[in-house]
């Protein structure tokens, strides 16, 4: 069972317990057979479904995992089951139930109550289709003739999922309605979207201000899409903490009480949330709403205290809440808050323990004041235990306070880390969940967080195992999810393959003993990402494990998954981002030590080898995971905000390229400032990296040693004996030769290996080379030796404008007209080139052009943004990294 045996080395201690052992489902969730088609496809009678459902069906069956359903335009599956929906009173509430009727077209037919329960169950048909390709392996007649009834309740009168929008990334429309299709497939009913001021006031410019809130329209157009599918959207706002974006400007001193706390008691804050309160309710059809109120750390601390003298905590949150309750009551809303500052007031202690303490109950505290509202429902949030009985014993503890019916809230996973942690997030909601079913703790909602603190560099979408995990616990009232049953519904609903995104944990879950593991942070990933790598301060907590493998090993995998085209787990193309991440942290772990031992050890050339082959791939990983993460982010998030993660990026490449400025000029005994900005001394000087020098997924191309016209090497030349790294290579003769339009007769003209080898002859230039990233480097006087590895000045010539200056990814600069021209070449030789011939004569794409491309391939998206930041001279010199080239071709 999914989450019964895993824990984390999460926080915790707060259990009392040792950690466990880590154990997942089945690493290979299905034979090798069910990677090339569907083979079976539900044929949806929308125009014979009920009017209500019409609009829904449509949603799902035109954009999501599409190659399950019969789609009118494309060749459907050998096998079609045909489904239809029948509307009764007769089924209760939140059931469903699903029959098949084997025939030459199999029936199935759905009998549902609520709007929702008839886009479960069709999930769930989804993941029967699944399960019976699954068994056709071995019995071909569970697909054409498919005999199986499913029947469910749900557990909860309410399963809602909050997404934090306040943390730099706004999701835009598109991401929250692919985010309604899953819930709407898994069967949550409610939405919540978190906006401290990430919507639109009107009157109010600075609230927001450049942080992408939501408009008006776009709320509507989200609940309108929500409620075809019979997902309610809930505004979930913040009344009293969290609103230290807002009041960071001038125009809000007023209602400050602390940097992050409005100012309580003061008559124009109740006059200006109100406004708050009408702009986020008012799109949207639903009368309730969730108010925060959480972590208001502070309260009455600041100016407070200064206007109205010293009032105890607990009095000042409770008169707040009354208020603002008013306001609610007065527009027909029904509120919820965060229930955590009613126990750490009580108990005088902002940290978190205070919360989660066993023995603090607030009853007697709130017994001194006036009580809070009777319709105020309370949210009890608690993300880190793995015990069911901690979370029932708090569960009473909230009904002690009057209501009688209190939310649980369970956590993905997703904050202060660039990936989801599975693992423990199946294990912390598992205690949580078990807790909310059971005959002491029973509630009537549930809801499942996905947090983006630290600037939100989670991609939200890594939640979907968690969010599949918590709704499928929520329609039945066992206490264990079956892992095979888990795995066919994530590859039928969401389109992934389970065991590979439970991989993709391993870029936090690290191969360390048990006894190591409370030393470690939880987001390991994100510590040793943006650590400064010179410094290096982590790695005595990580000395003697074996990092690097651990991530090359992890890295290999997913970017095997991401790259490979795969119609059966099209969600799979994700994973690229944590493969990415792992491959950067691969080169990056150990790297001070591997460069401090031969320092210490006087050895020069063992120091410029590890620059080279660990530092400058370093440098490369990196740069390929800021400009995927930069594609993936401008896909699903709206702009604002990215600045902040950028400056991340930026911060490392700088220190990065210092660090290989340093090194280099150390072991060349140069001054740093003789050193050519392109960080490319050690290609320049005669160093050819060979590919098998590159991380295990790099797409980029060897570069090659120049030859001048007798043969001999040119530039400087390195030790490339046996163990050194290095390697002095010709280039491959499946390498196309390009070569200037007027040097076919010049015997001095000489050509590089750059995956797409450029020949550099004028008439006005003497024979050069083109050293990747370097200047043109003269050759002419072969009898002296050069004193610097690169030349730091282009020979003395009147023609200095033609002049092309390339990188390891493509054409940087292209000076003058006629001397130099490029063409692309293909990065893969002729028995693997997908194409028998290759077109020689693709001119360069314009930003515009590039964008009619991507939008006329959607799904492709990131791929094509990655290749074209990635590639100055033509979409197709990187065509081997999409996930469909025939779609590309």
């Amino acid at each position: 069972p999914l989450g019964a045996t895993t824990a984390s080395r999460k926080k915790q201690k707060m259990d009392g317990g040792s950690p466990m052992q880590i154990s997942t489902p089945n690493e290979d969730p299905a034979p090798r057979v069910l990677q090339d088609a569907i083979g079976v496809n539900l044929a949806v009678d929308v125009d014979g479904a009920p009017g209500h459902l019409q609009q829904g069906l449509q949603q799902i069956i035109g954009s999501h995992n599409v190659a399950y359903f019969a789609q009118p335009s494309s060749a459907q599956a050998e096998h079609v089951w045909s489904v239809q929906f029948e509307h009764t009173e007769d089924v209760a509430s939140g059931t469903f139930d699903v029959r098949s009727v084997t025939g030459q077209v199999p029936q199935i037919t759905v009998r549902y109550n609520r709007t929702i329960d008839a886009f479960r169950a069709l999930g769930q048909v989804l993941t029967a289709a699944r399960a019976a390709e699954v068994a056709a392996l071995t019995n071909p007649s569970a697909l054409q003739t498919p005999d199986f009834t499913i029947s469910e309740s749900a557990q909860f009168e309410t399963l809602a999922l909050m997404i934090d929008c306040s943390r730099n990334g706004v999701l835009n429309v598109n991401s929250v309605r692919a985010m309604l299709r899953n819930m709407a497939l898994m069967g949550y009913t409610m939405l919540q979207l978190y906006t401290e001021d990430t919507y639109k006031v009107e009157g109010e410019p600075f609230f927001g201000y450049l942080r992408g809130g939501y408009t008006h329209d776009e709320l509507r157009a989200i609940d309108d899409y929500a409620f075809a599918m019979g997902i309610e959207v809930v505004a979930c706002i913040q009344t009293l903490g969290h609103l230290g974006q807002m009041l960071q400007w001038p125009r809000y001193a007023g209602l400050r009480d602390t940097n992050e706390v409005i100012l309580s008691r003061a008559p124009e804050t109740y006059a200006f949330l109100e406004k708050l309160i009408k702009a986020a309710s008012a799109p949207l059809r639903s009368k309730r709403i969730h108010i925060g109120m959480d972590e208001a750390y502070g309260v009455g601390e600041g100016r407070f205290r200064g206007l109205y003298g010293q009032v105890e905590g607990t009095a000042i949150f409770v008169e707040h809440l009354g208020r603002v309750h008013a306001i609610c009551a007065q527009l027909g809303l029904r509120a919820m808050i965060w229930s955590d500052m009613l126990f750490c007031l009580a108990a005088k202690n902002n940290a978190l323990y205070a919360y989660y303490d066993q023995s603090n109950n607030p009853a007697e505290a709130l017994s001194r004041v006036e009580g809070i509202p009777q319709d105020i429902d309370l949210v009890f949030w608690d993300y880190y235990h793995t015990q069911p009985e901690i979370y029932a014993r708090k569960i009473q503890q909230h009904k002690d306070l009057g209501c009688n019916s209190p939310w649980m809230a369970g956590g993905a996973w997703t904050w202060s880390r660039l990936w989801c942690h599975v693992p423990f997030s199946f294990e912390s909601n598992r205690a949580s969940l078990i807790a909310a079913k059971s005959q002491s703790g029973r509630v009537a909602s549930f809801m499942l967080t996905i947090w983006g603190d630290e600037g939100n560099e989670c991609d939200f979408f890594s939640a979907l195992p968690v969010m599949l995990y918590v709704a499928n616990h929520a329609h039945t009232d066992k206490s264990e999810i079956d892992a095979v049953f888990m795995e066919n519904a994530f590859a039928a609903v969401c389109g992934g393959s389970l065991g590979d995104w439970m991989a993709a944990s391993g870029v936090d879950e690290l191969p360390q003993p048990n006894e190591a593991r409370a030393q470690m942070p939880s987001n390991m990933s994100k510590w040793l990402l943006w650590e400064d790598p010179m410094l290096s301060f982590m790695s005595p907590q990580y000395a003697g494990l074996a990092l690097d493998e651990h991530y090359a090993g992890t890295a290999s995998r997913l970017l095997d998954c991401a790259l490979a085209p795969n119609t059966r787990y099209p969600l799979n193309r994700l994973l690229r981002m944590p493969g990415l991440l792992a491959r950067v942290l691969s080169l990056k772990c150990n790297l001070r030590d591997r460069l401090a031992r031969p320092y210490k050890a006087g050895d020069r050339t063992a120091l410029l080898q590890v620059a080279e082959t660990r530092l400058r791939p370093l440098i490369e990983a990196q740069r390929e995971l800021w400009l995927y993460h930069r594609a993936r982010w401008m896909r699903i998030y709206k702009p604002f905000g990215w600045e902040t993660l950028e400056l991340r990026y930026g911060g490392l490449a700088a220190r990065l390229h210092t660090m290989y400025d340093r090194i280099v000029a150390y072991a060349l005994c140069l001054p740093c400032s003789a050193l050519r900005k392109s960080r490319a001394v050690g290609v320049a000087a005669g160093v050819s990296r060979h590919p098998a020098l590159l991380p295990g997924r790099s797409r980029l191309p060897s570069l090659t040693v120049p030859f001048d016209s007798a043969g001999d090497v040119s530039g400087p030349s390195m030790s490339a004996d046996a163990g050194s790294g290095l390697s002095m290579g010709e280039v491959p003769a499946w390498l196309p030769s390009i070569t200037s339009a007027d040097s076919s007769d010049d015997p001095a003209a000489m050509s590089m290996g750059l995956g797409w080898p450029v020949t550099a002859c004028t008439s006005s230039l003497p024979a050069c080379t083109i050293p990747a990233c370097g200047p043109l480097q003269s050759h002419a006087d072969t009898s002296a030796p050069a004193p610097l590895p690169v030349l730091t000045a282009l020979p003395a010539t009147s023609d200095t404008d033609n002049v092309t200056t390339i990188n390891a990814l493509g054409v940087r600069e292209l000076g003058g007209e006629g001397d130099f021209w490029l063409q692309p070449a293909p990065l893969l030789p002729p028995e693997l080139d997908p194409q028998d011939s290759f077109p020689r004569d693709i001119g360069c794409l314009g930003e515009e052009d590039m964008d009619t491309v991507i939008d006329s391939i959607p799904e492709l998206e990131e791929d094509l943004l990655c290749i074209y930041e990635n590639s100055y001279t033509s979409l197709l010199l990187d065509y081997g990294r999409v996930t469909a080239p025939s779609r590309l071709g």
